[in-house]
């Protein structure tokens, strides 16, 4: 790897694990240059601004959640199980995160919460992402006869989404998997019983 791309993505990946654990705001550019080793001109560098940089580390972040998620969802051969395969890679993502400082959809959706910032677009566009997947998970299992055809799913999938969103909240501020586990078994105990044929 030549040595500007590397510098780059030592810079993205540092920068990532601040902004999801400090948050966006809080993170400064002296926290950035300390944790990488790298001055503030050669963060200009490969970086117009702050802003910037606080795009690609999201974008960055998000790539690794959706390419983890969408191969165990992969993996599964029906309808139920890539249902499961979603609660397991979250339920797991409390005890394991492989990025620190928990879900960088829900960091930006509460950070950004009440603002205009373009991070708060691209943190609608992971929600959409991971509602969309599951609306699409839904769609095929209709259409294999694996879920109840009176199933709307768009409202299950956003009823899934903020359920686990919310849960992974309560178990980051608890400081435990207790919240998501509860929920989750919940779920699954839903989508034994109410949606699969």
């Amino acid at each position: 790897m030549r040595k500007p791309q590397y510098t780059k993505e030592k810079i993205i990946k540092e920068s990532s694990i601040l902004f999801n654990t400090k948050g966006y705001k809080t993170t400064s550019l002296s926290d950035i240059t300390n944790a990488t080793g790298f001055t503030k001109g050669a963060i200009y560098k490969h970086f117009e601004n702050k802003d910037v940089l606080e795009m690609e580390a999201f974008e960055n972040m998000f790539k690794q959640i959706t390419k983890t998620l969408l191969l165990k969802i992969k993996k599964e051969n029906n309808s139920k199980n890539k249902l499961f395969a979603i609660l397991d890679f979250f339920e797991t993502y409390i005890t394991h995160p492989f990025i620190k400082g928990g879900c960088p959809i829900l960091n930006v959706a509460i950070e950004f919460d009440n603002t205009n910032s373009p991070l708060k677009d691209k943190g609608r566009i992971g929600i959409k992402y991971l509602k969309d997947s599951v609306i699409k998970i839904i769609t095929n299992g209709k259409k294999h006869n694996q879920i109840d055809p009176n199933l709307n799913e768009e409202n299950f999938a956003i009823l899934f989404i903020a359920s686990i969103e919310g849960s992974i909240m309560m178990s980051n501020l608890n400081n435990n998997s207790k919240d998501i586990n509860i929920v989750s078994n919940f779920l699954r105990k839903y989508i034994e019983e109410k949606i699969i044929l």
